[in-house]
């Protein structure tokens, strides 16, 4: 069986372009609403929550997988780090495909600025005095709450009920929220830069099609300054960029095989 961890919107391409020669396949969601958007696609099982090293070491053997693609988030570090350990503990080939960067398209423009963690965040954006549009997700708000800042901080979140609820819990005001699902268009960002206001948008490096490209030129195109934090480095064995080149390998080596 092949395994395949979600995460993206390419994680369903890939799932798309799978079932055209097989629906034995393992799927895995982080969320209910990650399983929900695949009702349409074919796979013999599906796990719909957060799985770690053991639940994953628990699937992967039950599930008999030969192989896993791993199309999570660029950010989702810890999924990643335990599916690679399960597969070296279970013998089962890891297989990565990572949603290619845009940051080099913005090299060393000026209102770019790339921070590693929360820590340099909160020293490096010190000299913004006006608003802040913060993007990097509702998982992120207590980081962000936690550095005190005095700007009015405007959070865009995903409109969903358990979120809202979260922001309620921390006392955001509604008034400083923004309630949808992106990736947003680039008049879309250019429109919330310019009605809240804002000086900095804090994001992550989602890559083009995660709607960083356009979030980093509305900043530009509006001189606002871009907080963009990077992408944490991790070594892989067998990693794609491409999706059709990684669909071949996996097309040769496990589908089309005698």
């Amino acid at each position: 069986m092949i395994g395949l961890i979600l995460g993206t919107s390419e994680g369903r391409d890939i799932l798309s372009n799978l079932n055209n020669f097989t629906e034995n396949i393992f799927v895995s969601t982080a969320t209910i609403y990650g399983g929900d958007i695949l009702k349409d696609y074919k796979y013999a099982y599906l796990n719909n929550k957060p799985l770690d090293y053991d639940n994953f070491i628990d699937v992967l053997e039950k599930n008999n997988v030969e192989v896993l693609v791993d199309a999570s988030h660029p950010y989702a570090v810890e999924v990643t780090k335990n599916a690679i350990k399960a597969c070296e503990k279970l013998n089962i080939e890891y297989v990565r495909y990572e949603r290619p960067s845009c940051m080099e398209s913005f090299k060393n423009n000026d209102r770019v600025i790339e921070v590693k963690n929360y820590s340099e965040l909160n020293e490096r954006i010190k000299f913004i005095s006006g608003n802040i549009l913060d993007t990097t997700g509702s998982k992120n708000l207590e980081k962000i709450l936690c550095m005190k800042l005095k700007n009015r901080i405007i959070h865009r979140v995903l409109p969903q009920v358990d979120v809202i609820e979260k922001c309620s819990k921390l006392k955001i005001s509604i008034d400083d929220i923004i309630a949808i699902k992106g990736p947003v268009s680039y008049e879309l960002n250019c429109a919330f830069i310019n009605d809240y206001n804002i000086e900095a948008v804090l994001l992550k490096d989602s890559g083009a099609r995660g709607g960083t490209y356009d979030k980093i030129k509305a900043c530009i195109d509006c001189n606002v300054y871009a907080f963009v934090m990077v992408r944490k480095k991790i070594k892989y064995k067998n990693v794609f960029y491409n999706i059709d080149e990684m669909l071949n390998y996996i097309g040769k080596k496990y589908i089309l095989r005698g």
